[in-house]
This record gives C-alpha cells, sequence and structure tokens, in this order.
C-alpha cells in the first residue's frame, strides 16, 4: 500500500474544500489531500448553484440547516472579504401572493427571529422602498443579510487557500474504492488516517463502501434557470415566493447575481441520471433504472403530494411556464427578456427508503475511519465553511 495521509476528502466541491482548509487551519501540520474525479474544480453543484448566501430563516430551530446557515453567511462573507471574492449585497424579500400565504409567511418571520436571523416584516410602502419591482400581498419578509456571490469564484478561492495551508487538491483523480484506512484512485491504494465522504452526487455510494446509509439513496432533481438581458431588468433585490413547507425546496424566485445579472428559477424536476444535465444527456444506464426504482417510492412516499409536485414542476421545462410564476412575484418579468438558459444543476437530494421521505435536513453519519456528508443540499454552499468547523474536531480525532 502507497503511503499516504491524515485526511483524504472525496469530493473537491465546496464542502470538502471547506472541510480540507479547517483540519489545514486547526493543524497545519497534517497531510490532506482533496481527491477531485474532475479535471475542473467547481464542475457539478458547487459551480451550478444559485450563488445566494442564504440567511437562515427558513429552518425549523431545532435542525442542523437553522444552526448552520446562520454561522455559515457570516463566515462567508468574512471569507469573501479576505480572499478578495466580489461580494453583492443584495438582501431578500419573500412576497406572499395572496391572503391565504400570510401565516406561513409569519411563520418564516418566527422561526427567523427564534434563528437569531436579523428579519423584518414590512408592509406594501416598505416593499416598494426596498423593492419597487416586487409585489405582495399586505405583508412581505425582509432579509438584509442574504447576498450574493460567484459559486465557482468562491470554490477556486477556498481551493486556494487549501494550497497556501500546505493542502493538496488533486484534479482527475477519481476514488473508485475505499474503505477504513485506504482509498484506491489512479490504481493505486492509499493509506489514510481518516476519510471524508463529501462526494456530492455519489456520496450515498462511497458511504455504502463503509456500510453506512445504506437505508438511504440519492434521487436526483434538476434544476434550470434563465438569464434577463443585461440592463432590462432594474432588480436589487432578490425576491422569493412562500415556500410549500412540505418540500425542501423554495420555489421559482429571482434572484440577482455578484455581477449584477437577474436569472428566474430554478425548476426541481427528477431527473433521469445523477449528471443529466442536458435532459436525455449524460443519462447512465444503470443511474437510469435506480431512479426508476426510487422515484415510485418518493411518489408513494408523499401520497398526494409528490403528484402534485411532479404536476407544478414538470410544466416549468416550458420557460412560459416558469416566467409565469416569476411574475406572480415581479410582474415586471416578462418572458421577452428571459431568453438565455443558465447552466444546469443538479440537486443530490437524499431519499429515506425507510419512510419514502426526503430528507429535509443535513445528514452526516460517522462511519470506521471516515466521515459521510450525505445530504448537504441548498443551504449547502452557504453552511460548508460552518458545517466543516463542527466536523473537524471529530476527524482529527481519528486522523
Amino acid at each position: 500500500m502507497a503511503a499516504g495521509c491524515d485526511v483524504a476528502v472525496v469530493g473537491g466541491g465546496i464542502v470538502g474544500l471547506a472541510v480540507a482548509d479547517a483540519v489545514l487551519a486547526a493543524r497545519p501540520d497534517a497531510s490532506v489531500v482533496v481527491l477531485e474525479k474532475e479535471q475542473r474544480l467547481a464542475e457539478h453543484a458547487s459551480g451550478r448553484n444559485s450563488g445566494v448566501l442564504h440567511a437562515g430563516f427558513y429552518y425549523h430551530p431545532d435542525s442542523a440547516k437553522a444552526r448552520l446557515t446562520r454561522r455559515g453567511n457570516q463566515l462567508l462573507h468574512a471569507f469573501c472579504a479576505d480572499e478578495g471574492v466580489p461580494l453583492r449585497e443584495t438582501g431578500k424579500v419573500v412576497v406572499a401572493t395572496g391572503p391565504e400565504q400570510l401565516p406561513a409567511l409569519a411563520e418564516l418571520h418566527r422561526r427567523g427571529v427564534a434563528n437569531g436571523v436579523p428579519l423584518e416584516m414590512v408592509d406594501v410602502a416598505g416593499l416598494a422602498r426596498l423593492e419597487p419591482l416586487a409585489r405582495t400581498h399586505e405583508r412581505a419578509l425582509w432579509s438584509p443579510t442574504t447576498a450574493s456571490a460567484d459559486p465557482a469564484a468562491v470554490v477556486e478561492a477556498l481551493a486556494a487557500r487549501v494550497r497556501r495551508r500546505g493542502g493538496e487538491v488533486r484534479l482527475g483523480a477519481p476514488v473508485t474504492a475505499a474503505g477504513p484506512g485506504w482509498f484506491e484512485a489512479d490504481g493505486r491504494r492509499v493509506e489514510a488516517g481518516h476519510l471524508v465522504n463529501a462526494a456530492g452526487l455519489y456520496a450515498d455510494r462511497v458511504a455504502q463502501w463503509f456500510g453506512v446509509g445504506e437505508e438511504y439513496r440519492l434521487l436526483p432533481f434538476r434544476g434550470l434557470y434563465w438569464y434577463a438581458a443585461a440592463d432590462s431588468l432594474p432588480l436589487r433585490r432578490h425576491v422569493y415566493p412562500v415556500p410549500d413547507p412540505r418540500f425542501p425546496f423554495l420555489g421559482v424566485h429571482l434572484t440577482v447575481t455578484a455581477a449584477g445579472r437577474v436569472k428566474a428559477g430554478p425548476t426541481a424536476i427528477p431527473a433521469l441520471s445523477r449528471e443529466a444535465y442536458a435532459g436525455l444527456g449524460g443519462v447512465a444506464r444503470d443511474e437510469l433504472g435506480e431512479v426508476a426504482r426510487t422515484l415510485p417510492r418518493f411518489l408513494a412516499g408523499q401520497r398526494t403530494a409528490g403528484p402534485r409536485l411532479l404536476a407544478e414542476e414538470v410544466p416549468k421545462l416550458s420557460r412560459r411556464a416558469l416566467l409565469a410564476q416569476a411574475r406572480r412575484l415581479v410582474p415586471a418579468a416578462h418572458e421577452g427578456l428571459f431568453r438565455e438558459r443558465g447552466r444546469p444543476g443538479i440537486r443530490a437530494q437524499l431519499l429515506d427508503l425507510r419512510s419514502n421521505r426526503l430528507e429535509m435536513d443535513f445528514v452526516v453519519r460517522p462511519g470506521s475511519a471516515s466521515t459521510h456528508v450525505l445530504n448537504a443540499v441548498s443551504p449547502g454552499w452557504t453552511t460548508a465553511l460552518a458545517m466543516a468547523e463542527e466536523l473537524v474536531p471529530g476527524v482529527l480525532s481519528e486522523a
């Protein structure tokens, strides 16, 4: 077996890089290697997400998402300032499209206050001052600490800091097997004191090499945004709807990127394969069969809600249908302004096979000489630095 490292991280997305960075900050003499299967960073979720720094008011106060999002927002703000990554302080408004949504809006406010997140409930006039293009019924929620950054730029800057601290970020290095105390890459079996599984779309499969997470399967959901023509829609704030509490999706919204562009989306449609970014393109036969077995379990577990989700999401494959939802929030978001298709993403959503329900919170499981990040979906990008902060003491205790 080849000489190895103290900590091996499988996956060079933002979570894996954040763990490597935190390990090196805590123990500068540790040998750390990040193994990324692609030839470039940010090829998957870490480079294809909205780039929104969430504030942390959506989540139940007892959840990991609530605990980590507020801290993650603070850490990511500081990281961008320290590393010179451009950040746009947009803030966010959550608007109600009718009186039936006001109780849910009030619940979001209650959760945010319980989570220690700066929030304000504003009336129609207050919303007009914050974002003149948005519309609401009676009240809206204002989140001043929500912001935007370029997700790929953040990943590149984090990788650069890992390297500066003495870590290795190895590209084009898929891990083909692993077990307690070792991993295999490039046909070589290498020793590792502790392995961190941050493999994103394939985290469930890596975990199962260690006998961890057998009760879970990944169910991929494809997200797509449409960009408005430059300077065609002078939106200043992110504008979001009141989300459906039954699902871990936030609905069609409009966001302002770090570069000032406006985009609408995303969809949340079950994908045929874990990397099927182009619809039928990139579909792996074995994964198609897995989705065919897993999707019915999700639909059965959600009863009427699952079919309703599909009924709402599938029409969003049409630009017209997606923009019709966006116009409920911002009437000026005309279909004709949005003609540039964004880079699709795949949400690595975990399904609990025992209940046939989607996991609403982050899922991290320990294994023999290993840690497995199984469900780090949105707001996983925002929380990565905070999640790493929590995980590193356990990782170092075994490394």
